[in-house]
């Protein structure tokens, strides 16, 4: 184990975690609602430090980002434990269980990713990754040094100060806006919709954001609620990308899977706000980027995942500055 960052000691051996929003009291012996750090005789440690329990070299597009290195390889790692408890987890076997893992420090994995010529650097993705902070920063800080890429998918339930701290090192995001409800995060993912916007709002002044909704039809696929997210989004930058994603049955959540028609949609509403909206998890779609004033191509996602009609980051056609970095 190690001692946490973000906390304070309090009386009767408790402590007050100062890493997400929910500021969980621990009494000695406890877990937060995370459940990696621990009050162990009035200092709080993180229980997941240096355990990995899936790692693997994945495709860019798979986080999903899209406008990051198009084409490139990242060597995806994750630990356990999660900060929210949404009943669709489609990693809830690492997120809300504890798996196996073994043990890779900071120096060992970055060594290896390293050596990894087809690889662009580090992903913290599968579980929660803000929660596995220290280990997250230690690697961060780490492949920074050496010239790699640091990306975070993570569901945006952080407090600002770490938050701020960790974006010195990451170059990417990808954050789970799940919907724009309150209602929603409160009863489906037991957190709040304000500190994930105030997360998104915070990290696109320093790094690359894109932004992905799972749409669960009749639960966050109103015209009105998809309306206020896009015009949300855009308000920060309409260049962000969002990706609408199509939710099937998985953990606690038996609802039947989003209809291709409620998908398509949303893409059509989005679209009036945003430059650049794509569909996931369903096959056959149209996910190339085109250029948002002259609808050229610009980025071909076939086999061959080309970046074409761009020079300068701007569209070859009509000179209109693209948002993508590549």
């Amino acid at each position: 184990m190690k001692e946490a960052l973000f906390y304070e000691k309090l009386d009767n051996n408790k402590v007050k975690c100062k890493l997400c929003p929910h500021n969980c009291i621990i009494k000695e012996g406890n877990l937060g609602i995370c459940r990696v750090r621990e009050n162990n005789d009035g200092t709080l440690y993180t229980i997941n430090y240096n355990k990995l329990t899936s790692y693997n070299i994945d495709p860019i597009e798979k986080k999903p980002l899209y406008h990051y290195y198009p084409g490139s390889n990242i060597f995806s790692i994750g630990s356990f434990g999660c900060n929210l408890k949404c009943s669709f987890c489609q990693n809830h076997s690492i997120a809300h269980e504890k798996p196996r893992s073994r043990d890779v420090t900071s120096e060992e994995l970055v060594n290896l990713v390293s050596l990894k010529n087809e690889t662009i650097g580090l992903c913290y993705t599968y579980n929660e990754p803000s929660i596995w902070y220290e280990y997250v920063l230690d690697c961060a800080k780490r492949g920074k040094k050496m010239g790699l890429k640091n990306v975070l998918v993570t569901n945006g339930y952080i407090k600002e100060k770490p938050l701020e701290m960790l974006l010195d090192y990451i170059d990417a995001l990808n954050i789970d806006l799940k919907s724009f409800s309150e209602n929603y995060y409160n009863d489906i993912c037991s957190g709040d919709l304000e500190s994930v916007l105030n997360t998104i709002n915070l990290a696109n002044k320093k790094a690359i954001v894109e932004i992905s909704t799972l749409l669960i039809e009749d639960l966050n696929t109103s015209k009105e609620e998809i309306k206020r997210l896009a015009e949300w989004i855009a308000s920060i930058d309409e260049d962000i990308p969002l990706h609408l994603n199509r939710y099937y049955p998985a953990y606690k959540m038996k609802l039947p899977p989003t209809s291709i028609e409620k998908i398509n949609e949303a893409r059509d509403l989005a679209k009036k706000y945003l430059n650049y909206v794509y569909i996931g998890n369903v096959m056959g779609v149209d996910n190339d980027t085109y250029c948002p004033n002259c609808n050229t191509k610009i980025v071909s996602r076939d086999s061959s995942f080309k970046v074409i009609n761009i020079k300068d980051n701007k569209c070859e056609n009509c000179g209109k500055e693209i948002n993508i970095k590549y």
